[in-house]
């Protein structure tokens, strides 16, 4: 089976909720347009009559993807909303996300404000496959630790994390008082090749130098092949850093927005079998850069089985970051020849 791991859904439930707020982030219907409005970004335009979720079955389809599963988008910082606000916007999102059927599934979120594990079961009970949290929030040992029984009740039912970019509490409050509106000049790529990037580097190296001794058995999914922030390997050493990675099962990378030739280089370096296919439709488009007719789709697939699926691999000991002069990975390669 072909999945992709990570798309985006305007549902209706979601879009209405949005509609109703006061503050940032909310949606307003400007000149027959549906425009979104939120903190650090400029506005964005939601093309209504595309997120059907008919339309979206037949881009499923078209892409000659079997299931898709959606999660909710951290860029808007609702994970990160005080937690009364953040509770009523993620139930609309679980609403609209579950109900859509196949062939759709939903990656779980929860508020971060006063993060409760409860929640986590919440989600899974729903029919979440795991759960979803923005890089901000565990990008450091210390946003880690606050973490930490979140990634322990999730650990323990055995459901995967899915590392999303965005932002942690209290960079959306900083952000926003320091800068208010974002600036009109940045060009409307500036958030994905600068804070994305280094919010995914950050959760990765705090994941892999810290999260993975707490939690031995956690599936983690890093979107957007992490930023590439294990191809850093040498500049990490150079900087004082431990001199090897050390290749762990349970660390898995989608493919969104890169293209085949980044897609082989990671590859090289974490192994074929930890590279999973995502889109992040409708944000990019897939076909842009040909990936879709490149990816080996029998590792592809047995990478996510193994992400996804009810089994739960074990972790060698040491495995993440240790200091030994071994070679980095492996490799093969996820791109077909």
């Amino acid at each position: 089976m072909k999945i992709d791991v990570h798309q985006h859904l305007w549902t209706e439930p979601l879009v209405a909720a949005l509609q109703a707020r006061q503050e940032l982030p909310f949606v307003r219907t400007e000149h027959g347009l549906t425009v979104l409005f939120l903190a650090g970004e400029r506005p964005y335009v939601i093309e209504r009559s595309s997120e059907t979720p008919a339309r979206r079955a037949a881009l499923v389809e078209g892409d000659g993807v079997d299931r898709a599963l959606v999660c909710l988008s951290s860029p808007l910082g609702i994970e990160s909303l005080p937690r009364e606000q953040a509770l009523g916007l993620i139930d609309a999102y679980h609403d609209g996300a579950l109900a859509l059927g196949e062939p759709f599934g939903a990656w779980g979120a929860i508020a971060l404000d006063r993060a409760d594990p409860r929640d986590v079961e919440r989600a899974l009970d729903r029919g979440c496959v795991g759960l979803s949290l923005p890089a901000g929030a565990l990008a450091g040992v210390d946003c880690l630790s606050q973490l930490r029984p979140v990634l322990q009740r999730l650990e323990r039912a055995g459901a995967p994390l899915l590392v999303h970019p965005g932002p942690g509490p209290s960079a959306v409050r900083t952000r926003f008082v320091a800068s208010g509106e974002p600036s009109l000049s940045d060009p409307l790529w500036w958030s994905a090749l600068t804070r994305y990037i280094a919010d995914m580097h950050a959760a990765w190296l705090a994941f892999v130098s810290a999260g993975r001794a707490e939690h031995p058995q956690l599936r983690v999914v890093f979107t957007m092949l992490a930023g590439l922030a294990p191809l850093h390997a040498e500049r990490l050493s150079s900087r004082g850093g431990p001199s090897a990675l050390e290749p762990d099962p349970l660390i898995f990378y989608e493919t969104s927005s890169y293209g085949p030739e980044a897609v082989r280089r990671l590859a090289e370096i974490v192994g074929a079998g930890q590279l999973l296919y995502g889109s992040d439709r409708p944000v990019a488009d897939p076909t842009e850069h040909g990936i879709l007719d490149q990816l080996d789709w029998g590792a592809v697939g047995d990478g996510t089985r193994r992400a996804l699926g009810p089994s739960r691999p074990s972790v060698p000991a040491g495995a993440g970051i240790r200091a030994a002069p071994a070679a980095i990975g492996a490799s093969e390669s996820v791109v077909g020849r």
